[in-house]
């Protein structure tokens, strides 16, 4: 078993629970590649100082989910990482409040703050012009419209802003913020909230103001950081 990541002993009630997280944690730690063979249950029970029943309780949890691959008489494997795996993992994280998860989360404020104020900067008109035709699509979508266009409004702030950097570090979120306007979108009947907050970044960007851009960003991902955790703490209680 890897030396580099660190099993830390269970302490509070909920033992799967727990146990599911600490795995999670070991997944996205990088100590263990898709494929891979995950330590056996007597090792865990040795780091983790619980039952083996709990352990199998948890691993069950994961490959249900299809992030872990149990087979029997040979052991658990670290299924291979696509788009279906990455959003089951995520939001499986967000409800238990996943220490990295929410760590994305953070960093995807900062990131979606610094892409909006070059987007107002660097946007052609036509850029603009094309960014209006996307919200306008957010007016009457249906829920699962919703999620698609909302995606498609922030990759186009990526795109203006023309740092290629930025647009990658967007893409690699794209299943994160999928997943994030899911749980929310999902657990309301109106939208209103989230395309008023759409259309008051695009009106900053349209007059090319960096600083109104970045306000508007700001509260944005407030509101929407605030309403995430509104849906994983009612879900989770």
């Amino acid at each position: 078993m890897s030396e580099n990541f660190v099993f830390e002993p269970i302490k509070k009630n909920s033992l799967v629970t727990e146990l599911t997280k600490q795995l999670l944690d070991y997944v996205f730690s990088g100590n263990i590649q898709p494929g891979e063979k995950l330590p056996t249950e007597r090792q865990l029970q040795e780091v983790l100082h619980v039952g083996r029943s709990s352990i199998r309780e948890a691993i069950k949890v994961l490959n249900v989910l299809g992030i872990l691959d149990v087979r029997q008489g040979d052991g658990t494997y670290l299924v291979k990482r696509d788009s279906h795996f990455l959003m089951e993992s995520i939001e499986w994280g967000l409800l238990l409040g996943e220490k990295n998860t929410l760590d994305v989360i953070e960093a995807r404020q900062e990131i979606e703050i610094s892409i909006v104020k070059y987007a107002a900067k660097r946007a052609t008109d036509q850029e603009i012009e094309e960014l209006w035709s996307i919200l306008e699509g957010l007016k009457e979508a249906s829920t699962k419209e919703f999620i698609e266009i909302d995606v498609n409004f922030h990759l186009k702030l990526a795109e203006m802003a023309k740092n290629s950097v930025f647009k990658s570090l967007f893409l690699s979120l794209q299943s994160l913020l999928r997943t994030w306007v899911n749980l929310v979108i999902s657990d309301v009947s109106d939208t209103t909230f989230s395309y008023n907050d759409h259309l008051n970044i695009y009106i900053a960007v349209s007059q090319r103001d960096p600083e109104q851009a970045e306000q508007a960003m700001r509260t944005h991902m407030e509101d929407a950081t605030r309403r995430l955790i509104e849906v994983i703490k009612n879900k989770t209680e």
